[in-house]
C-alpha cells in the first residue's frame, strides 16, 4: 500500500497495488505546472488508486485542446494526479507526492523536444522520446 499527500496535507491518497512504470515528462506543460524543467510521474494500476480525505479539496483541470486532466489541492496547489478524461482506468501520481519509497524509478524521458533550454538534460541512460512515449 502507498499512501501520499499534497503539500499541506488535507487531501490525502492511496495506491493499493505496486505502480507499474515510471518515468520524466519535459513537455512544456508539465514545466509550467512544475515550475521545473521535467516532471517525474509513475502509473497506477487500474482500480488500485482513491483519494482517503479532502475530496472536496481537490480541483481537475483539464487543458484546452485536450489531453489528460491534471489534479491539485485547492488550498495548497500541490499537485497529485493525472487522468484520463473518460474516467479513473488511467491515473498517473505525481511521484513527489508519494509518503516515502514510491517502489519505482523513472525508466523513460519524453517530450524531451520540449526540454528547458535552462537546464541540460541529464546523460543518465534512459530512453527518450521526442514526443509522448508509446507504450
Amino acid at each position: 500500500m502507498l499512501t501520499g499527500h499534497c503539500a499541506c496535507g488535507q487531501v490525502a491518497f492511496e495506491i493499493s497495488e505496486p505502480l507499474t512504470g515510471a518515468g520524466w515528462c519535459h513537455c512544456t506543460r508539465c514545466q509550467r505546472r512544475t515550475g521545473t524543467p521535467a516532471s517525474p510521474s509513475g502509473a497506477v494500476a487500474p482500480g488500485s488508486f482513491g483519494i482517503t480525505q479532502g475530496e472536496e479539496l481537490v480541483t481537475e483541470w483539464t487543458p484546452p485542446g485536450g489531453g489528460n486532466i491534471k489534479a491539485f489541492c485547492s488550498l495548497c496547489g500541490g499537485h497529485l494526479y493525472s487522468r484520463r478524461p473518460d474516467g479513473w482506468e488511467a491515473v498517473v501520481v505525481r511521484l513527489g507526492a508519494i509518503d516515502g519509497d514510491p517502489g519505482v524509478r523513472p525508466q523513460y524521458r519524453q517530450h524531451v523536444e520540449n526540454a528547458a533550454v535552462w537546464a541540460e538534460l541529464p546523460d543518465d541512460g534512459l530512453p527518450r522520446s521526442p514526443g509522448p512515449r508509446q507504450a
